[in-house]
């Protein structure tokens, strides 16, 4: 890329290639990433470097992909009664992993901003009510990781 990329924008990207890996389980981990470094970005990709991946969007991609029945675990206990998985958004559920990865798994993202920024991706990709469901599950999720400190 001829342009670095902001972490808000790769966490973007990484919605953006999340979401169709959820839909199809036979497509490739790296054609997702291609596409959606490809999606409104075609213009500063740089041909030399057609290849490249920012190192942070393949750590957000791969550790969602290799930790997701984790995080879905996590993400259950703390739906209301009744609920389950399949009932929620695909958008919301793949933001709610990556805030969630991000929360337990990369340590120089503050909690609060992983939290702050899936609820702008929400408003970004889902409906309007969506943030606040969002900001509800990772505020208990980070209650209670602060707990366990």
């Amino acid at each position: 890329m001829s342009k670095e990329l902001s972490r808000h924008e790769i966490r973007k990207k990484a919605v953006q290639a999340l979401f169709p890996l959820d839909i199809n389980q036979s497509l490739a981990k790296k054609d997702a990433i291609d596409a959606a470094l490809e999606l409104e970005n075609s213009e500063i990709v740089d041909k030399a470097q057609e290849n490249f991946v920012p190192p942070y969007l393949d750590l957000l991609v791969t550790g969602v992909c290799e930790k997701k029945a984790e995080l879905d675990e996590r993400i259950k206990n703390h739906l209301r009664k009744g609920w389950r998985l399949e009932r929620l958004s695909k958008m919301d559920l793949v933001v709610l992993r990556i805030a969630l990865f991000e929360m337990l798994y990369v340590n120089d993202t503050p909690n609060r901003v992983a939290l702050n920024e899936a609820i702008e991706l929400t408003k970004t990709f889902s409906d309007e009510n969506s943030h606040k469901f969002v900001n509800g599950i990772l505020s208990a999720v980070n209650t209670e990781i602060e707990a366990s400190l």
